[in-house]
This record gives structure tokens, sequence and C-alpha cells, in this order.
């Protein structure tokens, strides 16, 4: 029989030394425990709640208000994705970051994450390392995708588009717009743009808030969906 999860909400906030703190949400026990004690070893990285099912975890995270949700997708009574539309979604005024994480490699579930609004996608056998890291990146606005995935997903619906035509550009892109979408697209983060392109990372950084803006879009998932879905990026 699954105990209900602790919620552990931390009184201190993010104020506490700064710890990015996090929401987990699986129906499995197991898998919570190993999440948070992964997660709690990470210098800088905080639990603050668990939680067993979806509704429970869109409940949580609204009262909690943490960094980062990190959801699996196959829960009871609201699965990762909807829970995550609820969350991030194109229609939530002040959006949250989630990371989407599931033992299930299927390009179905990683492309309907990324649509609700997720800001990050991995399999739980990344390991430790990556987990953190798609945690500090969508904590700081960033997104990560499992590198094995990313590719593959966007190419694959690269063909298909989204419902309706993509959106033009507001104003034209820059030929330095164009680079750096494209290095977006490939999962670069704006460190390795800025030696790629040889430019410094503010430069990197304002490139990519025009690119937002011009794109119409939120964030560095929703700028490479639509490289792909515009033929901006050639497959190989």
């Amino acid at each position: 029989m699954t105990t209900a999860p602790a919620e552990h909400p931390d009184p201190g906030g993010p104020a506490r030394g700064g710890a990015i703190q996090v929401l987990v949400a699986d129906d499995q026990e197991i898998a919570r425990t190993g999440l948070r004690m992964i997660l709690d070893a990470q210098p800088g990285i905080e639990v603050v709640g668990e939680a067993a099912d979806g509704h429970r975890a869109v409940e949580l995270a609204r009262r909690l208000r943490p960094d980062v949700c990190l959801f699996d997708i196959r829960m009871p009574h609201r699965d990762g994705i909807e829970a995550t539309r609820l969350l991030a979604g194109p229609d939530v005024a002040d959006p949250m970051a989630v990371v989407v994480i599931t033992t299930f490699d299927l390009d179905e579930y990683v492309y309907a994450a990324l649509r609700a609004g997720a800001r990050g996608f991995l399999l739980k056998d990344a390991g430790p390392e990556l987990l953190a890291q798609a945690v500090r990146a969508a904590a700081g606005g960033d997104a990560l995708i499992a590198p094995s995935i990313t590719a593959r997903l966007l190419s694959a619906f690269a063909g298909t588009g989204p419902a309706q035509p993509r959106v033009q550009p507001i104003e034209p892109l820059t030929e330095r717009e164009e680079e750096i979408l494209v290095t977006v697209a490939r999962g670069r983060t704006n460190s390795e743009i800025a030696a790629e392109l040889h430019i410094s990372l503010s430069t990197v950084k304002s490139h990519v808030a025009s690119l937002m803006t011009k794109l119409g879009v939120r964030n560095r998932v929703e700028i490479a969906m639509w490289a792909y879905e515009t033929n901006r990026v050639k497959q190989h």
C-alpha cells in the first residue's frame, strides 16, 4: 500500500540559501524517494514537496510555488501532461517551470509535454547529473531535453507541423538571429552558443530574447520547435 506523500514545505522559501525549490510528482513511492535523494544531494537544490497523483501535484504546485515542478507522465487522476498544461500552458498567465520525466521514450509523449509548456523532458535513466542540469536550466528560464531524443523528436515532427500554420516573425530575423535560432534548435546552451559563434554571453541572451519576441514564443523549446517546423534546421 502506498503511503500518503509528505509535503515538506519549506517556511524559509527560496531565500534560504538561494536553493532551487522542487516539487516531485510520481505515483510510485520508490521513484519519488529516489528523485528526492538525488536532488537533495545536489548543492543548491531542495525538494520541498511530493505528490502521488496529478491532481495533488497541481494543488501543491499552486500553493507552494516551487521554482521547478518535476512530473512523471503516467499518474492517476490527472496525467503529467495535463498537469503541465494547467501550470505552464499557453493560457496560463504566470507559467511555472515544469520538467517531465518518464520511463517511456515515446515521441508523442515528449511532443505533447513540450506543447503543454514543459521546459524539459528526461528519461528516468538519465542519471543524477543530467537531472540536476535539467532542474537548474528550468529554474533559470532555460530548457533541457535529453540529448538522445532531442533531434529525433523535433525532426520527426518537423514535417507534420502544428494544427495551424506557424505565425511568421513580427519582424524578419537578422542573419545572426537565424544562426542562433539553429544552434538553439540543436540543443546548445547559451554558453555553448557564445563559444561557437565567438560572441559574448550577454549578446547571446539578447538575441534569444529578441527571437522569443519576434516568434511570439515563450521559451527555448518553442524556439526549437519553430525552427524545425519552418525547416530552418537541415535534417541529417
